[in-house]
This record gives C-alpha cells, structure tokens and sequence, in this order.
C-alpha cells in the first residue's frame, strides 16, 4: 500500500470531520471579512465553496489530472492509461484551452464534469468504446474520471489559468516529467513547492524512462526525489514510466486504481485545501486570545468622555443652583428677595426642568459649550489607550481592526454626549420639605418684626407729639415692640445662616446624585460608541481563532 494512500486512511481513522472542518474554516473566513487581507479572506472562502460543491459532487467518483509540460509525454502517458488512443500527441496537440476526459464505469459523472467545465465534446466514457470482455480488464478503475489537461509550459495563456484552476479542483494530482525537464525552477516554484500541504493527493511520473541509460537511472530518480523534497514532497511516491514502451504503466495504473478503491482520495484533497486555507488565515489571524476589557481599562474612557460631556460643569451647576434656590426659600426674605435677581446656573446653560401637566420636560438641547480640543485629545488618547491594550497580543491586521473600531462611530460624539447632559434627571424637581416650613417661619419672624416695628414708630409718634403717656407691655424687662423687632430680625438672620449650612450639605448631596446619573449615560455612550464597537472585534476576532482550530485540526 503506497504512503499516500496510508496518509488518507489515517486522516480517516482518526476521526477527522471533513465537513466540520469545512464549517470551521468558513466561520473564520466570516469572522475575518474586512479584517484580514481580501486575497486571504478570498481563497478560503473559494475553498470552502469548493469543498461545499465537491462533497455534494462526491458519489462514487474520484478525479485524477495529468499535468506536464510540452513534450513530457502526458497525453500519451494518458492514452496508455486509457488503453485507447483518443488524445492526441505530440504535432497533433490540440490547441484548445480546455481539458480532456474520461470516465471508468456506465456512470459519465455529467454534473461533476459540468463542475470542473470540461466541454461535452472533450468528455468520453470509456465503457461505451468497449465490449464487456475489455471492460473487465480496467474494472479496478470504476468511478475514475481521468483529465488530460493542456500543457503547463505553454505560450497561451488561457492554457496556464485552465491547468491552475483544474489543479485546484481534482482529488488527485499526478505530474508527468521528462527526464530532461524535471528540474525546471517554473515547475516547482508554481506548481509543485505550493502543494506541499497535499502531498498525500500527489503522485509524480518521470516519463520517457526508456531514454535514460539504465546505469544512470537510479541516479536521474535519486535527484528528482532530491527536488521534491526541497519543495515539501518528500513522501509523494516518484513512478518510472514510459508511455512508449509501456515500462511502468501497469504500476501507474494500479497505483491510481489503490485510490479510486479506496475513496479517500477526494476528502484528503478537501482536507489538504482546508489545512492549506487555514494556514494562510492564520497566519494573519494569529492563536492568542484577546484580553478582556476590564473595570480600569474603561475608567480612563469614561473619565474623558465625562469631562467632554462638561460632566463637573453641569455638576457644578446643580450644587450652585441648589444653593442659590435653597436661599431663596430659606433666608432671610428681605434678602432673599433681591437674591431673585441673581441668574439661576442650571437655566443659562438650558438644563433645569419646567412642569408640563404631570409631566417634567427637558430642555431638548443643552447650552453647554462643546468639548474643545483639549476633551477631544484627552478622549482620543483614552480610546487609543484602551485598543492598544485590548489588542496587545494581536496580529497586525486584527489589532488595526480593532483601532479602527473604537474610532469607528467618533462623528456621532458631541451630539450624543451633549444629549447626556440634557436628557439625564439632574434631581432638580423641588427641594426638602424642610424648606417650605422654614420658609413659613421666616414670614412669621419678619411679620413679627415689621409689627415690632410698626408698633415702636407708633409709641415714638404718640409720645412725640405728646398726646398720651402710653407705655409699652414689658417681657423679661424688655418692652414687647423690641422684642418683636430684634427677635424676629436676629431670629431671620440666625435662621437663614443655619439654613445655608444645611443648603449646602443638600448642594453637595445632588451634585454627587447627578454626578452619578450623568456618568450612568456617559457609560451608555461609552459602550455604544466605542467598547461596544471593539467588543464586537474582540468576539469575531475570537470565532475566527476558534474557526481555525476546527479547520487545522
């Protein structure tokens, strides 16, 4: 049993999925759209529609390709296969750009054919050239379909995009050399080195061994061995043949026979242009894993993005407002009144709440001014901090997707963090309940005072113009009018600095309250606008890495 035929049963005595495998690399060729080179991206997904196509396509039929260069004796190598003469050779090699075939066995494999476009007049079934009797010498072969494609080395260039694209969809490869030929740089630099990953779907054929003298044949097999393993194909089984004398053609044919019995030939090429896929995916792809985002990788994001929101001045507004409406309802009312006068923060910047029925609206667009370039580099340099440590570990392509990313939504900005400050409940709605009955002592003392007052002007007045002796009722040994007048003055004033304290611990309490809000929505714009953006790269970066195991494995 031949080493290529060793390597395939292995491959599916191991378990190996073909078709997961396939899924797998498709999850990674999606995952990798847009970030990974297109021409990487490109080639596994055409493996995987190839691949898709080819096991819907399998049946009972293994495809074998001849390839060669011009005067390799690949057509005849072909005939003697065959058995028949039915392509043509040497001066009579047709120039169309376009594969031969034939197929072993009543089934002309038609739709497998359409697949690989080879045209209908270059199709032939063998069994419908030969009787029963003749038929039985190749049954070994039922379910070959065999191609005769044009020469690699030719001057058309048709010939040479026909022979790659036919390389690429066959389940086993078979390269016929001249022994004058064989070291030819164009042949292993463009098709033999880059099969290095399928050398289990490869045989190599030196042809025109009866022009070799037989003392240096062992030496011209030696040094063709020699090649292919500098190319990667060291295992690929090297066949003496030629087509002439028919020397070595027996062992060819049963060679290739060993594989169309054994029907591993077709999934061990998939499975070879899965790896190869793979491979090249990633190694733009990379294995490590990503790190998480964590607490304090977004800490100094939501900081920026908090201070280009105007997050302290809008802070800092509610604590002056606060105290600037907590004195007007707590202090002393003569005072209070010309404080009315004064302008409210949260009004001149278009934040504070007015009632409409039941209801509390918000101004719907603030008047604070917009971040300057000061905010936008503090900004840019937090989200450049948070991708670079995010992406740490990545691939190039992968760790530029992922910059690309956390910038990816930076026009939408201004106008969504200008809408945290005007759409977050700052907790303006009113204050404590204790000012209202401080409010209503204050009135009292003052209505006191004015009486107290009131009342002394008219004992001045009285006693004046000496019309009565009237004399004022006394409490404690002080005259009532002077108790209502001081008390009720230096009861306002004392009443009002104790408010003030007590105003400013509530300042201070709803500016950490709105502090606290507004960084909630500042977290929201965060991850909408820059974590959600890279979370999603970091994920696909992850299915790609996981596709891929699958796919190599």
């Amino acid at each position: 049993m031949s080493g290529v035929v060793e390597g395939a049963r292995r491959l599916l005595r191991r378990g190996d999925r073909l078709e997961e495998r396939v899924a797998g690399l498709q999850e990674a060729a999606e995952a990798s759209r847009g970030r990974v080179d297109d021409a990487v991206v490109d080639r596994a997904d055409a493996v995987v529609r190839r691949a898709g196509t080819r096991l819907r396509l399998a049946g009972g039929h293994t495809v074998v390709a001849l390839a060669g260069a011009t005067g390799s004796g690949k057509s005849s190598t072909y005939n003697a296969l065959v058995g028949l003469d039915i392509a043509a050779t040497g001066v009579r090699r047709p120039t169309t750009s376009h594969a031969a075939s034939c197929t072993w066995g009543e089934d002309p494999a038609t739709e497998l054919l359409d697949w690989l476009e080879v045209p209908p007049r270059h199709r032939v079934v063998r069994d419908s050239l030969l009787d029963g009797e003749v038929r039985g010498d190749h049954a070994a072969l039922e379910g070959l379909v065999l191609l005769d494609l044009p020469d690699h080395d030719s001057t058309e260039l048709a010939h040479h995009l026909e022979v790659e694209r036919l390389i690429a969809m066959t389940d086993l490869m078979v390269f016929v050399l001249d022994p004058q030929k064989y070291a030819d740089a164009a042949l292993h630099q463009r098709f033999l080195a880059p099969m290095a990953t399928h050398r289990d779907v490869m045989l190599v054929v030196l042809n025109h061994v009866d022009r070799v003298p037989a003392e240096r044949r062992d030496a011209v097999m030696g040094d063709v061995r020699r090649l292919l393993a500098l190319d990667g194909l060291e295992d690929v089984p090297v066949l003496a043949t030629s087509a002439r004398t028919g020397e070595g053609v027996a062992e060819l044919r049963s060679e290739i026979a060993t594989r169309v019995h054994d029907k591993a030939a077709s999934r061990a090429r998939l499975a070879g242009d899965v790896t190869d896929a793979a491979q090249g995916l990633a190694a733009a792809t990379g294995d490590a894993d990503p790190r998480e985002l964590r607490d304090k990788d977004r800490r100094g994001l939501h900081d920026a993005l908090a201070d280009a929101a105007g997050v302290p001045v809008v802070v800092d507004a509610v604590a002056r407002a606060t105290t600037v409406r907590g004195r007007q309802a707590t202090g002393w009312p003569v005072t209070a009144w010309l404080s009315r006068f004064r302008p409210d923060p949260l009004r001149r910047l278009h934040l504070d709440r007015r009632t409409s029925g039941k209801d509390l609206v918000v101004a719907a667009r603030s008047s604070l001014p917009g971040p300057g370039q000061v905010q936008h580099a503090r900004v840019e340099s937090a989200v450049r901090g948070l991708s670079d440590r995010v992406a740490e570990g990545l691939s190039p392509e992968w760790s530029r997707a992922v910059r690309r990313a956390s910038t990816s939504r930076f026009d939408e900005l201004d106008d969504r963090l200008d809408r945290v400050a005007s759409t977050t409940d700052l907790g303006m709605d009113g204050l404590p309940a204790w000012t209202r009955g401080v409010r209503l002592l204050q009135w009292v003392l003052l209505v006191a005072a004015v009486v107290g007052a009131l009342w002394l002007g008219a004992l001045a007045f009285v006693a004046y113009l000496q019309l009565a002796d009237l004399a004022a009722p006394d409490y404690q040994g002080l005259p009532v009018p002077t108790v209502l007048l001081l008390g009720g003055v230096v009861l306002g004033l004392g009443l009002a600095l104790l408010s003030r304290l007590l105003i400013r611990l509530t300042a201070r309490s709803r500016a950490r309250r709105a502090e606290k809000r507004l960084r909630v929505g500042v977290v929201e714009v965060a991850d909408d606008l820059v974590v959600g953006p890279v979370q999603a790269e970091l994920a696909a970066h992850r299915r790609a890495v996981e596709g891929l195991r699958t796919a190599r494995r």
